[in-house]
């Protein structure tokens, strides 16, 4: 079933739109694959990220926090690199290209998504203690994709390169993910402490 894919502020596109017409930027990035694709490129498929931040707080449930949105660069038929953007004190903008594993496997996990039974609005949901990317399906498609938690019904694909011992592209629902997170986390923190 077709993704619902959110429409990115228009301010975050602009921003993406002059930094990929701007030669200097294009060429001063670290995306050889940007600098040498032949045709145009265009930003598609905007994804709001969040971080997930606190995931073994006792103190409440942890929280998901927007930091950004993410293009994906496609030339051709495929995605060459992506796009992030950051909300500022003035409004949002363009922060930097890059290229690397997130990318060919963001894309595959979009495809991946799109033949699932179900409607979704992607998004990208981050876990910084674990150096952990998913690709958050949240199961509300009208949802205000600058908002929210995951619901326990949503579903988090892990995108490549995952933690050891969590396997990439495989769909998870939050409620059985989170509490795996969770458990992974919680010894680190009571090693630190002692």
């Amino acid at each position: 079933m077709p993704l619902h894919v959110p429409p990115a502020p228009a301010p975050a596109l602009r921003s993406v739109l002059t930094a990929l017409g701007s030669p200097t930027v294009v060429r001063e990035a670290r995306t050889p694959s940007l600098r040498a694709a032949q045709g145009p490129a265009s930003p598609e498929l905007p994804l709001p990220v969040h971080v997930l931040d606190h995931i073994t707080e006792t103190t409440g449930p942890s929280r998901a926090r927007l930091t950004g949105w993410r293009f994906l660069i496609r030339c051709g038929e495929r995605a060459v690199a992506a796009a992030d953007t950051m909300l500022t004190p003035d409004g949002w903008t363009f922060s930097h290209f890059f290229e690397g594993p997130y990318v060919t496997s963001t894309e595959r996990a979009l495809r991946q998504a799109e033949s699932l039974p179900k409607r979704y609005q992607p998004r990208l949901l981050s876990v910084p203690e674990l150096y952990m990317l998913t690709l958050w399906l949240h199961g509300d498609c009208t949802a205000d994709a600058a908002s929210g938690h995951p619901a326990a019904d949503d579903l988090l694909v892990p995108l490549a390169p995952a933690p050891p011992g969590i396997a990439a592209h495989r769909p998870h629902r939050v409620a059985e993910l989170l509490p795996v997170l969770t458990h992974r986390l919680t010894p680190a923190r009571a090693t630190l402490l002692a």
